[in-house]
């Protein structure tokens, strides 16, 4: 057995113990202290890794996205250019005649459906359902209590039935009133559908009249309701010639902004940023071009597809471009390009294997040289058609022997020109403006050598006729890249005009005895030319 400690001694040992514990225990709570920085380090780590981590997939996810909105985008623009430079393959597929009758249509009853309730019964009130229960025993003996039980019974059996009967009547009543809605409804549609279907037989027996109002109806109707791309007008405007039958429309044509400027897109990561490539601007106005001449074709097919055939032989088309005069500031339209078809020349076209911009070519159309600029051309016929609509009768039936060619009206002396150069063989006559009682046009001939579209201006004057006639005539035929140039007068000319016209080559001029023997070689009519002040010795007035 060991040696006890003394007092002193054992308070120095437990002491020690006691210091040996203390440090024990910091060194535990030094340990739990390190570990649970090392811990919090750890988390901190981990954290910061999840958030970068988070970081770099919703970046991941932003680029996924940016890529996918950029593929739509590009997909987008690269359709929309495919829809526009493929009109043609398109409509023609779905190509078809249209006849006035297809306007019509058939009446069709709608069937009478009422609300539910007002063809549905409601359940009578049955006895049993008010009769009291059989009397007890008690109540028997009590014979009064009982019968006054079943008499308020009976009361408000009496009063259900009332009631049922009254909303019997107001269901029965609703029912007749809608029925009698419903009815003058239908009668009212069936005269409406009538009267629609009327409109149309007048309209159709117009057509096959040929009358003028008719056929420029119908065939603006049909026009307009083409199916085309967004942002593709449908204002087109209509008129009739009867002889010959010939329809001019004018088109209205979009923008070059209808073109996608931007050719495809892309993801530029480093400014976070989607950027487009720009469609070339040579690119942009070919197709441009090509997508105003594909809507004149389609325009023209569908003047073509109206029925009966024989309705029209020729069509001649302006697409004018919505602009500002420059000088006064004031909205004017502007042409384009201006075409005159017949019909036999158009059955030999292909329209969906064909160039349309060559094919306006191969047809002699005048085109706008810089169209996106919106730089006009001189149209083939007037494009206030309001003036054509006086033109059903022809100008030889106010034409006789006896009528002096320097009194007739202007319209009239344009019809009498008109006639006599389409009997000499000019054809896809166009009429334009004059200011000077005379009459300027633009014809084609066919002829294989001669041919080629010709500018052709009449002056019905009776006096001499300046040499600035002459002039302007030749500043026309340039501006219209005519091949030849026709000035023909019910007067003369003087020996400047004749000297100009001898060193230009390309200008016929006609005086007043050579149109009257015109007349008479193509039209068989003999006229009279009027008084002319100061008349050559060359020729007499007759």
């Amino acid at each position: 057995m060991g040696r006890r400690r003394g007092v002193f001694a054992e308070l120095q040992h437990q002491l020690r113990e006691a210091e040996r514990a203390n440090r024990r225990a910091e060194s535990q709570q030094q340990r739990a202290a390190t570990q649970a920085a090392r811990d919090e380090a750890r988390f901190a780590r981990e954290a910061e890794r999840a958030r970068a981590q988070a970081v770099r997939d919703k970046q991941a996810r932003w680029i996924e996205e940016q890529k996918v909105q950029v593929r739509w985008l590009t997909d987008n623009v690269r359709a929309r250019a495919d829809e526009l430079s493929g009109l043609l393959s398109v409509s023609t597929g779905s190509a078809r005649t249209f006849a006035v009758d297809d306007l019509r249509r058939t009446y069709t009853p709608d069937p009478h459906s009422p609300e539910r309730w007002l063809v549905t019964p409601e359940r009578a009130p049955l006895w049993q359902d008010f009769a009291p229960p059989p009397p007890t025993v008690w109540e028997k003996l009590q014979k009064s209590r009982w019968r006054i039980r079943e008499a308020e019974a009976k009361q408000d059996y009496a009063r259900a039935v009332t009631e049922y009967e009254q909303r019997e009547a107001h269901r029965t009543a609703a029912l007749a009133q809608d029925m009698a809605s419903h009815e003058a409804a239908e009668a009212a549609r069936r005269e409406q559908m009538e009267q629609y279907n009327a409109a149309v037989g007048v309209l159709a027996r117009g057509v096959d009249d040929a009358d003028p109002d008719s056929v420029a109806q119908v065939a603006e109707l049909f026009m307009t309701s083409a199916d085309l791309p967004e942002g593709i007008s449908t204002d087109i405007r209509v008129a009739y010639v009867t002889a010959p039958r010939r329809l001019l429309v004018v088109r209205q044509l979009p923008d070059v902004t209808v073109i996608p400027a931007e050719r495809e897109f892309r993801y530029v990561r480093a400014r976070d940023e989607i950027v487009s490539t720009a469609r070339s601007l040579k690119e942009r106005r070919e197709r441009y071009a090509d997508l105003i001449a594909q809507l004149v074709l389609l325009v023209t097919r569908d003047a073509f597809a109206l029925l009966p055939l024989t309705t029209i032989d020729e069509v001649a088309v302006s697409g004018v471009v919505a602009g500002r005069n420059t000088a006064t500031g004031q909205p004017e339209d502007k042409c384009l390009i201006s075409v005159s078809v017949t019909r036999e020349q158009f059955d030999r076209l292909v329209l969906s294997e064909l160039d349309a911009v060559s094919c306006l070519k191969h047809l002699n159309a005048l085109v706008s040289p810089h169209p996106w600029d919106h730089e006009p051309i001189r149209p083939l016929f007037d494009p206030d058609l309001s003036r054509y609509k006086i033109d059903a009768a022809s100008a030889m039936s106010g034409v006789d022997h006896r009528t002096v060619l320097t009194e007739l009206a202007p319209i009239e002396f344009e019809r009498l020109i008109r006639e006599l150069f389409e009997a000499i063989g000019m054809e896809a006559w166009a009429t334009q403006g004059s200011r000077d009682d005379g009459v300027d046009a633009v014809a084609v001939n066919r002829d294989p050598i001669m041919g080629g579209v010709c500018v052709i201006q009449a002056k019905r004057y009776t006096k001499v006729v300046e040499i600035e006639a002459v002039r302007a005539l030749a500043g026309v035929m340039e501006d219209m890249r005519a091949s030849r140039g026709v000035l023909v007068t019910t007067a003369y000319f003087g020996k400047a005009s004749y000297d100009f016209v001898g060193r230009h080559g390309k200008i016929q001029l006609i005086e007043g005895p050579e149109l009257k023997h015109l007349i008479a070689e193509h039209l068989g009519i003999d006229v009279v030319i009027g008084h002319i002040r100061g008349a050559p010795r060359r020729w007499t007035a007759n």
